[in-house]
C-alpha cells in the first residue's frame, strides 16, 4: 500500500525521488529511526529543561522564543527541501524546539500548576496508542484517510494563520484559538485528534522508506519529521488542558 502524509517531511514523493536518484552506502531501518528519534528528543528535553530553568531564573532573554519558532521554521524548511542535510539539521531543529518547548511550557506552568506533566503524559500516552493501533492494524493510512487528515490539518493552519494576521492588526486572537467556552474547548479536541492522526500517517510513511530501502540519512529525516508532528500534539495538549482548567 502507497501512503502518503499531512506532514510535509514525510511525503511520498521526497521517499521516491530520494530512493530513485541517490545511492548510498546503507539503507533505512526502522531501528535506526527508532534510535535517531531518541536522541532527537533527548536534546529537545534537555534544551527544554535549560530553558525553562533560564527563563524562571531570568537569565533567557526575551527574544530567545521568537528567535527558536523562527530559526526552527527555518531549518525545518531547509530540511524538508533538502533532506539529504537531515543528519546535520535535524539535531538543530530539536535544540530550536527545545526552546520553544521549555519557553512556552514555564508559561503554562506558572499559569497552571501541575499542567506540563499532565500534558507530557497525554502526549506520550496518545503517541503509544496510535502506534499500537498502527502496528495492529486498527487505523491505516488509506487514500481516504490521509485526504481527509490532510484537509483537516490545512483547515486548522489556515485558521491559525488568519489569527495571527488577525493579532497583529488587532491585538486579539479568533475566539476558537484561546477561548475557555465548549465551543473553544471542543475545537482543541478535534486539534489534538487531528494531530494524534498525523501520527498514524507518519508510521506509514516511514514503513514505506523502510521498505523501499530509502538512504541510511533517512534515518534522520523520519525521526526528525516524527519531531514536527509531536512537538505540535504537545502544545495543542497544553492549549487544550489550559482551556479546561479555565472552566
Amino acid at each position: 500500500m502507497n501512503y502518503s502524509t499531512s506532514n510535509p517531511a514525510l511525503r511520498p514523493s521526497v521517499l521516491r525521488s530520494i530512493v530513485g536518484g541517490m545511492e548510498s552506502s546503507g539503507v533505512m531501518t526502522l531501528d535506526g529511526v527508532v534510535i535517531k528519534s531518541l536522541v532527537l528528543f533527548a536534546i529537545a528535553v534537555l534544551t527544554a529543561g535549560a530553558t525553562w530553568s533560564g527563563v524562571s531564573s531570568g537569565s533567557v532573554p526575551g527574544f530567545a522564543l521568537p528567535v527558536a519558532l523562527i530559526g526552527g521554521f527555518i531549518v525545518a524548511i531547509v530540511t524538508i527541501f533538502k533532506p539529504v542535510i537531515a543528519p546535520y539539521t535535524a539535531w538543530l531543529y530539536a535544540l530550536c524546539e527545545g526552546v520553544v518547548i521549555g519557553a512556552i511550557s514555564e508559561a503554562y506552568n506558572v499559569a497552571y500548576q501541575g499542567i506540563v506533566a499532565e500534558a507530557v503524559l497525554l502526549t506520550a500516552a496518545v503517541f503509544f496508542l496510535m502506534l499500537i493501533l498502527f502496528g495492529a492494524g486498527i487505523l491505516k493510512p488509506t487514500r481516504r484517510f490521509v485526504a481527509i487528515v490532510t484537509l483537516a490539518t490545512g483547515a486548522i493552519a489556515i485558521y491559525y494563520v488568519a489569527s495571527l494576521v488577525f493579532g497583529m492588526l488587532s491585538g486579539g486572537q479568533l475566539p476558537l484559538i484561546s477561548s475557555a467556552t465548549p465551543l473553544g474547548i471542543g475545537f482543541s479536541i478535534v486539534v489534538v485528534i487531528v494531530a494524534s492522526l498525523n501520527l498514524v500517517i507518519d508510521f506509514g510513511t516511514i514503513s514505506q522508506g523502510v521498505a523501499a530501502q530509502a538512504p541510511k540519512f533517512m534515518e534522520w529525516y523520519g525521526a526528525f519529521s516524527l519531531m514536527i508532528t509531536v512537538v505540535w500534539l504537545y502544545l495543542e495538549m497544553l492549549r487544550l488542558l489550559s482551556k479546561v482548567s479555565r472552566r
